[in-house]
């Protein structure tokens, strides 16, 4: 448990907290690329006898903004947020961007869970990510919980690597 008196104990546990936020952050724009790859295939959806229309995306993601909230006490505690803007890029070119916020809801000594909500705007519309993210190996996966416009019914996952890092990326496959 991360105590007040003990700082050594309370650095790591920021740090993988914003880690793991500024990842988030930068999942929120790959979504961008949805609107300007245009890769679609489609597929039998698991006990629907619908047929549904699937978009995978590949992008690499940079935060373009970052705020971080620490609520009190001073150190990572329920409450504390990371706010948050990024850029997607396919091919070296910018291909969307977006925005979220993610929420610490569990300490428990270096391991904190945080609750993220993302939100893209594209070009046909909104597209919304959820994940409750908590220290551990990559990948990270979010779910795609829906969307306005053409991705209203839109449901799915994204999975992100290396991330924070310069290289960092994902994939998503988003149904719709």
């Amino acid at each position: 448990m991360v105590t007040e008196g003990n700082p050594r104990r309370k650095a790591p546990a920021r740090r993988t907290a914003l880690t793991r936020i500024a990842a988030v952050s930068l999942a929120t724009a790959s979504l961008g690329v949805l609107a300007a790859t245009g890769v679609e295939a489609v597929g039998a959806e698991a006990g629907s006898p619908a047929r549904a229309k699937v978009e995978i995306v590949e992008a690499h993601l940079r935060t373009d903004q970052w705020h971080v909230i620490d609520a009190a006490p001073n150190g990572v505690s329920l409450g504390d947020q990371d706010v948050y803007s990024g850029t997607a890029f396919k091919d070296g070119r910018e291909i969307g961007s977006g925005g979220g916020s993610c929420q610490v809801i569990h300490v428990d000594g270096d391991d904190v869970t945080t609750q993220c909500v993302l939100t893209m705007e594209l070009e046909r519309g909104s597209v919304t990510l959820q994940a409750l993210w908590t220290k551990g190996p990559e990948p990270v996966d979010m779910a795609v919980t829906g969307g306005t416009g053409a991705y209203r019914n839109a449901r799915g996952s994204a999975r992100f690597w290396d991330i924070s890092l310069p290289t960092e990326r994902m994939r998503a496959e988003i149904l719709l």
